[in-house]
């Protein structure tokens, strides 16, 4: 089973939702880097259930403990070991979906694959698997930040149908976590919250789409061929958990366009070269070309809903289920920390690859 992620910064998460404990080793840190728990727990606290009326009502603190990698508050280049245990599992909650399969969950799957699951929450399929990507990723976000100026951000951008109007290259993190829905639009944030207050009394769930910004980026980052940085961005998208669709700049509605109308025009400013228009979404060829970064993350309705459902049982035989348990009517909010994790463990990575294998560049 793969649980890394990345070449020379690594991640491997572990845990199960309703074991003792989730966490990441990550390996590859630089040396030297100032590193307390005080750095981790704010993303952290970002991603936690029961932190609105509009999330799930788990309780957990999911305070991190920093168990290897560092000494006098400062990394040593060694093994970072992170660990959240769980507080408030009950696994008595899921003892029905030991015999049956939940609709569109990993429940079938895993045990087609396997032929034994953990079906206390889902095991290694759940979401709070995402805590040891997110604790790592505000790592990621440290060394971006400090070493290169690079700063990254999510935010909800569509609710089922309705979209808020965001400029990806001035949105700022005080209006994303202006409101519990994490969208910098307040107008749209209000409406969107209605309408998952409205699902979450009907016992349904709803999808949308986060959209995810690193700006600072320059040019040079990412590999012309297999591992060209939109291709991990979405391989890092698409593994989490709901994910169901990536596209970067232009994306899907840049077929509708000549080649004319979609170039992105270059000229030299200020001894730079930038590129007049963003079609590209920061990438051509792969590498990154130093404009703003953007792309989307499509996340589908919680699987899990409050509403009875037909299904099959281990035994093969035609039954119904109802879910119990606490679960996101929408997984949107809690999903924006993620994405950024994902975001600055991707270009972490490249960013150390390519001081590694080109020093800065020409330009970088």
């Amino acid at each position: 089973m793969a649980n890394s992620f990345g070449h020379l910064f690594r991640i491997t998460t572990w845990g199960e939702s309703h074991g003792g404990g989730v966490g990441v080793v990550v390996d590859g840190c630089p040396p030297r880097l100032a590193l307390t728990e005080a750095d981790i727990q704010p993303d952290l606290d970002r991603r936690r259930p029961g932190q609105s009326n509009i999330v799930s009502a788990r309780k957990e603190s999911d305070i991190v403990q920093i168990l290897s990698g560092t000494f006098e508050k400062r990394t040593l280049g060694t093994p970072i070991c992170l660990w959240v245990k769980n507080e408030d599992a009950r696994p008595e909650a899921y003892t029905e979906m030991a015999a049956k399969f939940r609709p569109s969950h990993a429940d079938y799957t895993y045990q087609a694959k396997y032929g034994i699951r953990n079906w206390q929450g889902g095991g290694r399929a759940s979401a709070r698997e995402t805590i040891g990507r997110v604790a790592a990723g505000a790592i990621a976000k440290k060394i971006l930040r400090e070493q290169f100026g690079v700063e990254v951000m999510s935010y909800v951008k569509q609710v089922q149908r309705l979209a808020a109007s965001v400029d990806p290259e001035t949105v700022r993190t005080a209006e994303i976590e202006a409101n519990a829905m994490r969208c910098p639009d307040p107008e749209m944030a209000a409406r969107m919250i209605r309408l998952v207050e409205k699902i979450r009394r009907a016992g349904d769930s709803v999808g949308g789409i986060v959209e995810g910004v690193a700006r600072g980026v320059p040019p040079g980052w990412g590999e012309p061929v297999f591992d060209k940085l939109e291709a991990d961005l979405a391989k890092a998208m698409l593994s989490l958990p709901a994910a169901k669709g990536f596209d970067l700049g232009s994306g899907f509605a840049g077929v509708t366009l000549t080649g004319k109308q979609h170039n992105d025009v270059f000229r030299m400013q200020l001894g730079k070269v930038i590129t007049v228009t963003n079609r590209s979404g920061g990438v051509q060829g792969g590498i990154s070309n130093g404009a703003t970064i953007y792309f989307r993350v499509a996340f589908k309705p919680v699987a899990t809903i409050m509403i009875e459902q037909e299904t099959v049982d281990v035994d093969g035989c035609n039954t119904t289920i109802k879910a119990r348990g606490r679960h996101d009517p929408c997984v949107l909010p809690r999903a924006v920390p993620v994405v950024e994790a994902m975001t600055a463990l991707v270009l972490v990575d490249h960013a150390l690859r390519h001081r590694a294998q080109c020093g800065f560049g020409n330009f970088g």
